[in-house]
């Protein structure tokens, strides 16, 4: 069964084919990727309507050109997924309209995948696959979640943020030290060049003794320490327009510190997840988990514990039609998207919101 997945939840349009005959992990047969980073690098941030409009012209040529890549026709299609959820509104539509059209076009059923399932499951496109059951550390822009899974469609949430993601407090910490969208790579290449010693910056929720998250202090602390070096007012504007900018040194020294406090939280609260779970294997996906000092910390405080801990490859680590495809591919095997779903209904159906404990045994719209 040949699946093609449709990515466009935020700024990445993404498509993807993968084969999921059988019951092996499905292989990726092509996929493709278009970021809109350097459209809305000139607004500071993402513009919804904008890339709502990017992913239209997008997707069809992006689906052509997997197709190619394949070596396959569109009739070879057995299903198409796409991301139902959660994301930005309008860009989820796109990627719905789409998905039914070509459904309706070919008769084949269509797949609402969730965005955050994709993530969770891209490891099994990794030259190192897990086995089910693991622990996951899912840290994108927008979440930060510790949960157990045992399989596909069982997932027990363990933790997660009560306020910002780690994802934010790189971006929002980068913004306060200017540096361009998006922030949080940005902000870690800077960090090879600082001392991460430079500055204390708290480690919130770290001793709570639960494994929930919160960033939001974090991004308070960044700030008053930027504004103090900048000698701005502790009582001025929280968007920073300095008249005495930090030195290229400072910036770093705040960039590595910054980082620093990020991933030791990750790390001790993953661990902490490993223990009462009593699971030896971690898995780490979404955007973050791309992180070179994430990677590093988290692969030699495995290795001294004994713990398996798989990614994604880094070109999956962010938004991407093969995590979209592989979801809706691993759904079918389990028989998690069968019976009445496959009735040939197509809808636009998108779930702006929608968490991932409220993910049911069938995602395929009604």
């Amino acid at each position: 069964m040949r699946i093609l997945g449709i990515e466009s939840s935020c700024d990445e349009t993404g498509v993807a084919l993968v084969d999921a005959s059988g019951s092996a992990t499905p292989r990726l047969l092509g996929h493709a990727l278009h970021s809109q980073i350097e459209m809305h690098q000139a607004y500071g941030g993402v513009v919804p309507e904008l890339a709502s409009r990017d992913h239209i012209r997008r997707v069809l040529p992006l689906t052509d050109a997997v197709l190619a890549q394949a070596g396959l026709p569109l009739s070879a299609v057995d299903a198409v997924a796409y991301t139902r959820g959660p994301g930005l509104a309008g860009a989820l539509l796109v990627g719905s309209g789409v998905a039914c059209a070509l459904g309706f076009a070919l008769d084949k059923p269509v797949i609402g995948v969730h965005h955050l399932e994709g993530h969770l499951l891209s490891p099994f496109l990794s030259a190192d696959p897990p086995e089910f059951p693991f622990v996951a550390l899912l840290v994108s822009g927008g979440h930060s979640q510790l949960m157990r899974v045992d399989g596909v469609g069982r997932y027990e949430l363990l933790g997660e943020t009560i306020d910002d993601a780690a994802g934010e407090a790189f971006d929002k910490s980068a913004k306060l030290l200017g540096l361009p969208y998006p922030g949080g790579p940005a902000l870690s290449r800077l960090a090879v060049q600082g001392d991460a010693q430079a500055y204390k910056f708290p480690r919130p929720l770290l001793h709570s003794g639960d494994l929930d998250f919160s960033f939001a202090g974090l991004k308070t602390a960044v700030l008053t320490q930027v504004k103090r070096l900048a000698h701005a007012s502790l009582d001025g504007p929280a968007t920073l327009h300095l008249a005495d900018p930090l030195s290229a040194q400072q910036k770093a020294d705040v960039a590595a510190s910054v980082q620093a406090a990020i991933v030791e939280v990750l790390v001790k609260k993953s661990f902490m997840a490993i223990r009462q779970t009593g699971l030896r294997r971690l898995v780490v996906a979404g955007g973050v988990g791309a992180n070179a000092l994430l990677r590093e910390q988290l692969g030699a405080a495995c290795a001294k514990a004994g713990v398996r801990v798989h990614y994604p490859e880094l070109h999956l680590c962010t938004d991407n039609g093969a995590m979209i495809a592989l979801a809706g591919g691993m759904r079918v095997q389990a028989g998690l998207a069968d019976g009445d779903a496959f009735d040939g209904a197509y809808r636009f159906d998108v779930k702006p919101r929608w968490p991932l404990s409220e993910l049911g045994p069938a995602v395929l719209p009604a």
